[in-house]
């Protein structure tokens, strides 16, 4: 699998990273021998890049992902992680239910509440986070640290949350360090304002819609920096454009929907699931380093590397252009940048042949 290595850093990402969200039981429970088997089939397709979160879980995700990887040699391998929600213990709430009783529903993941998290945009946070993250994942150093979500912490996280990460990069604990949202507006604050390497953009950059093209991805290019473009099925609409399918996690609305639909006749036309196109489409902005999914099995794993293996036509881009589904100047993928086709050392192991696609985030 090929890697790009993230603006002027020496961390290399394949083009396929792996986004370990569903092995912290999002939305359903997944056990300890699925999330091991999920991560093991990430690596026989050849990926080499593994993004995390405290938020994920309540910290199962950042165990069971150090877990899988604990047996492989660390240089072979990227690690992303996130600062920005300390995990402390749960308290009780006054009302004769104890600590920890129920579950993090409520925040979309299927585990016991036995923690809570606290938004701490903070130096001391930054580092109390990921020391924590650390100790959980078995390592002593991750490759790629991003602030999580910082919408309603802008100041704060510019301020206080940045410095200290761009202090751990200087002082070589993390090799690059950037910011992860579902907004475009400001991560571009900090291309502008700060020197951070990477974005995580999730959502904001697909098939479907291009609002970060208008500012953060030409930013990003012309200063040399890299996106990691996340949640590219729009929750899943571009996996099965359906009634009832979720956009931004919430039933989708009729306009969004039908445009989805027309997206799917149009690729159908051409031979190519819908959700082929939309994991191949964000790879044709050069900004773009890797298209992160998520999979919580080994059959989605396997079926997002067979997506991305298979070609998708010039023509296809252009029938969609002409539908108005894609402006003139948006930029496609071409047969040289279809990705999985060439091997890349050091980070590669041949594809392993196999079916089959979901990323649900």
């Amino acid at each position: 699998m090929r890697t790009r290595t993230l603006g002027r850093t020496d961390v290399e990402v394949t083009e396929l990273s792996y986004g370990a969200a569903g092995i912290g039981n999002l939305y359903r429970p997944v056990t300890d021998k699925e999330a091991a088997a999920t991560v093991d089939a990430a690596w026989d397709a050849g990926i080499r890049t593994f993004d995390t979160a405290p938020h994920y879980g309540l910290g199962l995700s950042e165990r069971r992902l150090g877990a899988a990887l604990r047996d492989r040699p660390r240089e072979s391998y990227t690690v992303s992680t996130k600062v920005g929600r300390l995990l402390v213990p749960a308290d009780g709430d006054g009302d004769g239910h104890g600590a920890g009783d129920g579950d993090d529903l409520a925040n979309g993941f299927a585990v016991p509440a036995t923690l809570r998290r606290v938004w701490d945009f903070s130096a001391d946070g930054v580092r109390r986070s990921l020391e924590a993250s650390l100790h959980r994942l078995g390592l002593d150093r991750v490759d790629i640290v991003l602030l999580h979500d910082p919408d309603d912490h802008a100041e704060q996280a510019l301020d206080e949350a940045y410095p200290a990460l761009e202090r751990l990069r200087g002082e070589g604990v993390v090799g690059a360090i950037g910011v992860g949202m579902n907004q475009s507006a400001l991560p571009t604050r900090f291309l502008r304002e700060t020197d951070i390497d990477v974005v995580l953009l999730a959502g904001r950059y697909t098939l479907l819609e291009q609002e970060g093209l208008t500012e953060l991805l030409p930013e990003a290019a012309a200063r040399g920096r890299s996106v990691l473009a996340g949640g590219v099925l729009n929750s899943g609409l571009l996996a099965e454009p359906a009634p009832g399918a979720t956009y931004d996690y919430a039933p989708a609305p009729e306009p969004v929907l039908d445009r989805a639909r027309r997206l799917k006749a149009v690729t159908e036309r051409h031979g190519v699931p819908l959700r082929a196109a939309a994991l191949h489409f964000p790879l044709g902005h050069p900004a773009v380093a890797s298209v992160l999914t998520g999979a919580r099995s080994t059959d989605e794993v396997r079926d997002t590397v067979e997506q991305l293996r298979a070609p998708v036509p010039a023509a296809l881009w252009d029938e969609l252009r002409a539908e108005g589904l894609l402006a003139p100047d948006v930029p496609v993928p071409t047969p040289r940048t279809t990705p999985l086709d060439t091997p890349h050392a050091p980070l590669d192991t041949p594809l392993e042949g196999s079916p089959s696609p979901t990323e649900r985030s």
